[in-house]
């Protein structure tokens, strides 16, 4: 069975001076598309996370929520939103699968592989890393830690690695990720000259958050 999915576009983008990253342009089409492409067959349902104005995604044919504690908390608030919605609209899922929006070449088999690593290693969250260390925004995590990580919020935790110090934790590595958060990135990622196949934009069944 497939896990939800969801991408975290909910950034403030500010080492891109300020324009919104998820739309920068890479091979021709947004950042965000290149994860969709990777991201969506991989998961049941897939959401975006984002603050910006849903319109600018229709697009994308996906449900779009912003975050469901306000104050801009960070992707701790982005995980709690795709929790809380995988847990209305996918009742029957146990896991959500998470990707930022600014790593446009995100593995295909990345969330069998962490699937993987979570059953064999017994532990409660699998992550990913690289030769840059960990990357703790794409991970597969229990939906049932929904109410744990709003009650955590709410105490006043905001950072993610921190916040993750109280689970075990499975790590799946790759060689590198690329990240894209400057401008200097994302020429280099064009030079690399790799590319996703084009994206195919299904849309998924919609469903507000309560």
């Amino acid at each position: 069975m497939k896990p939800a999915g969801m991408i975290l576009a909910g950034g403030l983008s500010s080492r891109m001076g300020g324009r919104d990253k998820a739309f920068a342009a890479l091979g021709g089409r947004p950042l965000l598309a290149h994860v969709v492409a990777s991201l969506q067959p991989q998961v049941d349902a897939l959401l975006i996370n984002s603050n910006s104005d849903p319109a600018r995604f229709a697009g994308f044919g996906l449900p779009v929520r912003k975050d469901c504690m306000p104050g801009r908390l960070g992707p701790l608030a982005g995980l709690l939103t795709g929790m809380l919605w995988a847990r209305l609209c996918l009742p029957h899922a146990t896991h959500i699968l998470s990707a930022p929006c600014d790593i446009p070449h995100l593995p295909h088999d990345i969330g069998v592989r962490l699937a993987t690593a979570l059953r064999v290693s017994r532990a409660q969250i699998a992550l990913a890393s690289d030769d840059n260390g960990l990357q703790p925004t794409i991970g597969l995590w229990p939906i049932a830690l929904a109410d744990r990580l709003a009650a955590d919020l709410v105490l006043g935790q905001r950072g993610l690695q921190a916040w993750l110090q109280q689970f075990a934790i499975v790590r799946v590595h790759h060689q590198s990720l690329h990240n894209i958060n400057t401008p200097d990135d994302l020429h280099a990622a064009a030079k690399r000259g790799r590319t996703t196949a084009s994206p195919s934009l299904e849309t998924t069944r919609p469903c507000a958050l309560p």
